[in-house]
């Protein structure tokens, strides 16, 4: 994949076949600790500790329409790239929770992407499921949520374009105070 954001559109989708209703989304930018950390958090069915094993092992799926799982095994040898990791962590029936770090000036690493593209995107194509989107730097934080989205938007359906429209543009003008000038 090119950029990080793919990857977190690929493992926001295993969630949400997994019947999660609220997805986390963290970024944390550490210059000074040399450090880019993206854990995505979710409230789906979860998997066994025999799933987990597996679940960076290419050749391992639980998907029915191909033999081969790939996002988080791509995803683990983007960050060992990097000198950094992935750990899954998850529970039956309470979730799962994906962490990947990796150096963030490493000429390795995939530049994060377009993050305003993709959560909105993941909100216009699942209406159903809540987002929080939290992206921390060294200039400060920005958050993102679906919840406080709707309580604004009363009647309008979250998936209406002109709503999705500016979800795109609030991100990526909150993304272009803290990130100085565009996301990484």
């Amino acid at each position: 994949m090119e950029d990080l954001s793919l990857y977190i559109l690929d493992i926001a989708q295993n969630s949400i076949s997994a019947s999660a209703t609220v997805i986390e989304i963290f970024v944390i930018e550490d210059e000074e600790k040399d450090k880019l950390v993206l854990t995505i958090r979710d409230n789906g069915k979860g998997m066994d500790p025999k799933t987990v094993e597996r679940v960076t092992d290419p050749f391992y799926t639980t998907r029915t329409t191909r033999k081969v799982g790939l996002g988080l095994s791509l995803l683990d040898a983007a960050a060992k790239a990097c000198g950094g990791s992935v750990v899954v962590d998850s529970q039956l029936g309470v979730g799962t929770e994906v962490r990947a770090e990796f150096g963030y000036r490493s000429i390795d690493r995939p530049p994060l992407g377009k993050m305003d593209d993709t959560i909105a995107t993941l909100v216009a194509c699942n209406p159903m499921v809540d987002f929080v989107y939290t992206h921390n730097t060294s200039r400060g934080t920005f958050k993102f949520d679906t919840r406080d989205v709707r309580q604004k938007i009363e009647d309008l359906p979250i998936e209406h374009p002109d709503i999705i429209n500016w979800i795109g543009c609030y991100i990526r003008e909150g993304l272009n105070v803290i990130c100085g000038g565009g996301n990484t």
